[in-house]
């Protein structure tokens, strides 16, 4: 009877282990985030332990709260939804419904999920997708990319470029009925890291005729230097992406070897030869003195020459969109950048939109003081957030202001 009840009594702790997290007191519906980071969280753990004893790769596991979620190309009253290709990349198209009043708006959408996770058809990006071509009338290309692991930068971002600059293509354009003055790119975590870069990579190319009027850049993740900025300590443990998660999926864009997820876990996988970058991600020069907190600026702490010579990536703007020169962050086109405050890449927006600024470029911030990583896409039961719909609406606002 007694080893029956400290069995009990162990269960019980364990399951309130996985249910109650720390949740930031700022944050409406507290249980709904609680129950979606537990979930994560216990996830987590399972893919862990099924890595280590050789039965799954750690993605592999996490991919099934992405397929659940998954839901078919459905059209309705207000929105035609089909699949295709575009450059030989499968993209979601959402075509309005509604008679055109002339030329339509269109967006690129990226979808996030750390270059690892994620698709087009999971339904929080479904109902992203279609309530924006719904509200402003727009073509909406909601496009997917080969996951890592097994395919590691430049693939993800060579697919959504792909995808880009094939639907700017002016007899594209015309297909669908698209204004070429009202096209924007737009993504969310990882997503928005690919249309940075994106947005980036089509002012130097020669074949483009055609420019964005406007990126979209949701929390996006934005540099690979410095994974020890105050947001990533601040916020090291905070739903529901922490920074140990975060860290995989850098380190995974990159390479699945073990030795470049410790250096990046400790923060030394950059060496002091490429210190001439450091400028460009410093935040003491970048972050709003008002989100430094108790933090204090520091010396980077610089590690071998090894990762960076195996892995170029790490130091190319097209993964880190902050690399960008001030002459090539001038030529961009508006942005409308949201950050959330408690966010492990919080400093990364807030820093670009810095950066951004000081090039000339029109941006505007939205910081969400009570918003956490992955919020934006919260818009369906079980994970129905009132925060979520507040954070798509400022958003589609914006779009119907200045695209």
């Amino acid at each position: 009877m007694g080893a029956r009840l400290l069995c009990l009594c162990l269960l019980t702790a364990l399951l309130g282990y996985y249910i109650y997290s720390p949740i930031p007191e700022d944050i409406a519906q507290p249980w709904t985030v609680m129950l979606a980071s537990s979930a994560l969280r216990s996830l987590g753990h399972l893919s862990e332990a099924a890595e280590v004893l050789g039965l799954m790769p750690y993605m592999k596991v996490l991919r099934l709260f992405t397929d659940v979620q998954l839901v078919p190309p459905t059209s309705d009253e207000n929105v035609t939804v089909t699949e295709t290709e575009f450059s030989g990349v499968p993209v979601r198209l959402y075509l309005p419904r509604r008679a055109p009043g002339g030329l339509r708006r269109a967006m690129v959408y990226i979808h996030g999920g750390g270059w690892c996770l994620g698709d087009a058809g999971m339904q929080g990006y479904d109902i992203v997708a279609r309530h924006i071509s719904n509200e402003l009338d727009a073509v909406v290309v909601s496009t997917n990319y080969r996951l890592a692991p097994p395919h590691h930068f430049p693939v993800q971002f060579e697919d959504v470029y792909s995808v880009t600059k094939f639907f700017l293509q002016s007899k594209v354009l015309a297909q669908y009925g698209v204004d070429p003055a009202r096209v924007c790119v737009a993504g969310d975590s990882a997503g928005g890291n690919l249309a940075a870069a994106v947005a980036q990579e089509l002012l130097e190319d020669p074949e483009v005729q055609t420019q964005l009027k406007a990126q979209v850049l949701i929390y996006p993740a934005l540099q690979a230097l410095d994974l020890d900025l105050p947001s990533y300590r601040d916020n090291a443990h905070k739903p529901v992406l922490p920074r140990s998660l975060m860290v995989r999926f850098w380190s995974e864009y990159f390479s699945s070897e073990p030795a470049l997820r410790a250096a990046m876990a400790s923060n030394r996988h950059i060496p002091a030869a490429a210190s001439e970058l450091w400028r460009f991600v410093n935040w003491s020069l970048w972050l709003p003195q008002a989100m430094w907190g108790e933090h204090r600026p520091g010396r980077p702490a610089w590690g071998g020459e090894e990762l960076a010579r195996r892995y170029p990536g790490l130091l190319d703007p097209r993964a880190s969109p902050l690399l960008a020169s001030e002459a090539r962050l001038r030529r961009l086109p508006a942005a409308f950048v949201l950050t959330c405050e408690h966010d492990v890449l919080r400093d990364d927006g807030a820093m670009y939109v810095s950066r951004l600024r000081a090039a000339g470029v029109p941006v505007t911030h939205h910081h969400a003081k009570d918003g956490f990583h992955g919020a934006f896409t919260f818009l369906a039961w079980p994970l129905d957030l009132a925060l979520g719909h507040r954070l798509l609406n400022t958003c589609v606002g914006w779009l119907r202001e200045n695209l």
